[in-house]
């Protein structure tokens, strides 16, 4: 709970006691500040939020929340009973609203009920939206958000971004021999594989078939042929164990391109690292070409 008021922590305290199915503890940050810091460490099932928080509010506090990647349901708490707060806490990212007048423990527990279930909803949702459903990893779709989202900031702060782009050597072969599911298994291996080399900050995407896309942020032309040399090693010496049927040793071949020191936009740095790539599999595949050497020899 969030609210800069002693009293209404020790009202809210008394209706969670009197609670009918489920038990929660709460815990009280009095300020927006410690709030917010409490709110991002994660590890709370919901947060109920005061609107009035010193000279500062609760609708800025969700906003900054949610635009640093909170999930966690919010119940918005006010004294005021307009449509117009209702109205601004929703739009904020608030999944409920309740006037602390007329707060009973029926009606708080409800509302947590409901938060939690939509928020269940809601998370459900935006993996469908943002994975792929074989992998698990971030689909198309969010890769081309996330590329966006990066080269903006990376060109804000002057930081380098490289991606990466990896392909599985002679797929095709793997789904004619063993059929789909074994291909769809070869799939998800080398897609634990590439997400067991990178670090928490860097993005792992399906970018189609059996192609994928690591997005390293702030990593410059040799720290990320670094990554992908690593990547190619890795898959190469992990066996893939089919269920059922055989296991396949399997390699990938990999292209990169860094923004700003091979292309001075976002729109190019796909095709230069796809292309280097391709140069990748003509070389004789299991091997990383990145844009600078690709360069080189045209």
């Amino acid at each position: 709970m969030i609210d800069d008021d002693r009293l209404q922590f020790r009202v809210t305290q008394a209706h969670f006691k009197n609670f009918q199915a489920e038990a929660y503890e709460l815990v009280w940050a009095e300020t927006y500040e410690k709030g917010l810091a409490e709110l991002m460490a994660g590890g709370y099932v919901a947060c109920l939020l005061d609107y009035q928080l010193g000279p500062r509010d609760g609708l800025q506090l969700i906003r900054e929340a949610i635009g640093a990647g909170c999930r966690t349901p919010i119940v918005f708490l006010t004294a005021e009973s307009s449509d117009r707060v209702d109205i601004e806490a929703m739009n904020a990212g608030a999944l409920d609203y309740l006037v602390k007048g007329e707060i009973s423990p029926r009606t708080l527990e409800r509302s947590l009920r409901y938060a939690l279930k939509l928020g269940e909803t809601l998370e459900a949702l935006r993996l469908l939206a943002t994975r792929d459903q074989l992998t698990g990893i971030l689909n198309r779709r969010e890769f081309d958000r996330i590329m966006k989202e990066e080269a903006e900031r990376a060109q804000r702060f002057g930081h380098a971004l490289s991606l990466v782009m990896v392909d599985i050597d002679h797929f095709k072969s793997v789904n004619d021999t063993h059929g789909h599911p074994a291909g769809d298994s070869v799939l998800k291996v080398v897609a634990k594989i590439l997400s067991g080399q990178l670090r928490t900050v860097d993005r792992l995407a399906r970018y189609g078939g059996e192609e994928f896309a690591l997005v390293l942020v702030q990593t410059d032309l040799a720290a990320a042929t670094d990554v992908a040399r690593r990547v190619v090693a890795a898959v190469a010496a992990q066996p893939i164990v089919i269920e059922g049927g055989p296991t396949l040793k399997l390699t990938v071949s990999a292209g990169l391109a860094t923004l700003p020191q091979d292309v001075s936009r976002i729109e190019l740095l796909v095709g230069a690292a796809d292309r280097s790539l391709y140069a990748a599999k003509k070389a004789g595949r299991n091997r990383v070409v990145t844009h600078q050497e690709l360069a080189k020899n045209l």
